[in-house]
């Protein structure tokens, strides 16, 4: 008797991934609640998979196919994401199931050359493409970096199902399948997390494919992620939170992020998000002691402006805030006002050295840094809360 069992989707289609309840890390951020790899059934003349799981689940994958056909009966397979979560037994299963034919998108092609030793050639599939299935057809969109060059959206055309492979998509293990069966709180979440964390470098991209779906794209039913819950209700929402998260329009929301060795630079951060609260602005205080990379991420999504704070070690600023700085720089949050501020002993670099990374991440600098030597006096925490002030009073002039 099959333990793991396939979940009817559609009319024609399974959900035969896996669920990683386990997983806690993945590209540098913390998924609190595990997540799943999706792959997908599609019960045709020609039975199709679409995408494959990471390595360690495949016994999870072979027997959840089993317990809707023999996995020998599979003619085709699609990958539309050559990341190793979704291609890492590839090859093994290309070698149990033996398909007629391989495909993925033209640079997915090239990709599992360079992964795998495949035992068959992979054929590429280019934006307009189709596939016929014999009773059901396949349509190919390329999307390239949409998170990686190779990415692919596939679309069943008799059923309105977008396969959109990690577009969509979130890290939350669960044995429900479907978004709508899931808590809200938990799914908002998840879903905003995962784009702050994995696509927000791409939104010029995104925009253009939401443009291009909104004006002359397929109509869709049923929208299936590589990762988290199936979508088959709210679609005209997801595809609004995506618009808004994409174009980061600045609100009234302040992140102040800051770490420290004796409570100095503490001290001056609150100071600075009183100023800020004062000016009207909506406070969010981070400390780097507290919390994780990915959660700064999450929250600078809705933010209008991001101030840091470092203590000065060796010449240079705090390693954590290097840490996350480096990374919110690669994430390329866009419209984003702010400053920095800092504490020292005897030589005093981090303030500036923070400024300067704001200005690469092209924030748009309110005001000069605060430095405070050892411990903060009343005039330089007075300077501090005169910081949160200018910036909340130029989040006015520039939140919408």
């Amino acid at each position: 008797m099959a333990i793991f069992k396939a979940v009817k989707v559609s009319e024609s289609v399974y959900w035969v991934g896996a669920i990683d309840w386990n997983i806690r890390e993945f590209h540098g951020y913390t998924t609190h609640h595990g997540s799943t790899y999706n792959a997908y059934l599609i019960l045709a003349d020609k039975p199709t998979l679409i995408d494959t799981v990471k390595a360690p689940f495949k016994s999870e994958l072979l027997e959840r196919i089993s317990s809707v056909i023999n996995p020998k009966d599979i003619a085709y397979i699609v990958s539309n994401h050559t990341e190793m979560d979704h291609s890492g037994c590839l090859s093994e299963i290309i070698q149990a199931v033996q398909p007629e034919k391989v495909f993925a998108s033209v640079m997915g092609a090239k990709a599992l050359k360079q992964h795998f030793t495949l035992p068959q050639e992979i054929i590429p599939l280019k934006t307009g493409d189709e596939l016929s299935l014999g009773n059901k057809t396949l349509a190919f969109t390329e999307t390239r970096m949409l998170h990686w060059p190779d990415s692919m959206f596939s679309y069943l055309k008799e059923e309105r199902l977008l396969f959109s492979q990690d577009g969509f998509g979130m890290h939350l293990a669960s044995e429900e399948r479907f978004a709508d069966e899931l808590d809200k709180g938990v799914l908002d979440y998840e879903f905003a997390t995962y784009f702050a964390n994995i696509l927000l470098p791409y939104t010029n991209l995104i925009t253009a494919l939401l443009d291009k779906i909104k004006s002359a794209g397929p109509a869709i039913d049923i929208i299936a992620p590589d990762h988290g819950p199936i979508w088959r209700r709210d679609l005209t929402l997801i595809l609004d939170k995506y618009r808004t998260w994409s174009e980061q329009k600045p609100t009234r929301k302040a992140v102040v992020l800051y770490d420290t060795m004796w409570h100095s630079t503490e001290r001056m951060a609150r100071a600075v998000e009183e100023g800020l609260h004062e000016g009207g602005a909506q406070v969010k205080v981070m400390s780097m002691a507290a919390v994780h990379r990915s959660d700064i991420a999450y929250e600078i999504l809705d933010a209008g402006a991001l101030v840091v704070g470092s203590p000065t070690l060796n010449n240079n600023i705090f390693p954590t805030m290097a840490d996350v700085l480096t990374y919110l720089k690669g994430l390329r949050p866009k419209n984003l006002v702010g400053a920095a501020f800092g504490s020292y002993g005897w030589s005093g670099e981090s303030a500036s050295q923070l400024q300067d990374i704001l200005k690469e991440m092209k924030v748009e600098i309110v005001t000069e840094p605060v430095k405070s030597q050892y411990v903060p006096n009343e005039g330089v925490l007075a300077q501090c809360h005169d910081l949160g002030l200018k910036v909340a009073n130029r989040l006015k002039e520039v939140a919408v």
